[in-house]
């Protein structure tokens, strides 16, 4: 019995929310809770205020677009037109005897020109650097290979190892020798 009155109760139930649900006054509420609609005072404009999400993050992209755009865009397209259409490509001349190209006058495009001439390191100066690099590697490789030949003449001949044999400082020699002979000569033979 006390389980046909729980399926009532719940028949009950259901036939209530059914109802409250069919309700259209209750439909524009859930409605409204949704889209969030208020009503604003003072006679001026729309009756109703409506609440939607927040554009911030849209607004604030489409902001620093627009900066940048302004910032970096627009002026490098300004002077690499200016380049292009003013400047133009470097053509070939007759070198005179006396003169020697610069490493940028290589170049051929005018951007490319200001970067070698202005930004990037000299060619030569970077070689010479690369050289210089490669000298001491070859310096470093002569010290070890004359090390490895040094320990080999001591491992075969059950030799000290003589580079760790630090001499004695002169004035202390001489001082040590002084009080020798003094004694020495204290003592007779």
């Amino acid at each position: 019995m006390a389980i046909f009155s729980s399926l009532a109760r719940s028949g009950q139930f259901s036939a209530r929310l059914g109802a409250l649900l069919s309700n259209p006054a209750l439909l524009q509420a859930s409605k409204n809770a949704l889209t969030g609609t208020r009503s604003m005072s003072g006679g001026h404009g729309p009756k109703n205020f409506t609440i939607t999400p927040s554009r911030f993050q849209w607004h604030k992209f489409k902001d620093l677009f627009h900066y940048y755009i302004m910032v970096g865009l627009i002026p490098v397209g300004a002077v690499v037109f200016y380049a292009n259409v003013f400047v133009g490509p470097a053509t070939l001349t007759e070198t005179p005897e006396d003169y020697t190209p610069k490493h940028w006058e290589y170049h051929r495009h005018p951007i490319t020109r200001f970067i070698a001439r202005y930004i990037l390191p000299n060619p030569q100066q970077e070689y010479e650097k690369m050289l210089h690099h490669v000298y001491e590697e070859n310096e470093k490789a002569q010290i070890r290979a004359l090390e490895k030949e040094v320990r080999a003449k001591m491992a075969e001949r059950n030799d000290y190892q003589s580079y760790y044999y630090r001499p004695a400082i002169g004035k202390y020699h001489r001082v040590a020798k002084e009080a020798a002979e003094q004694l020495e000569a204290l003592r007779g033979d």
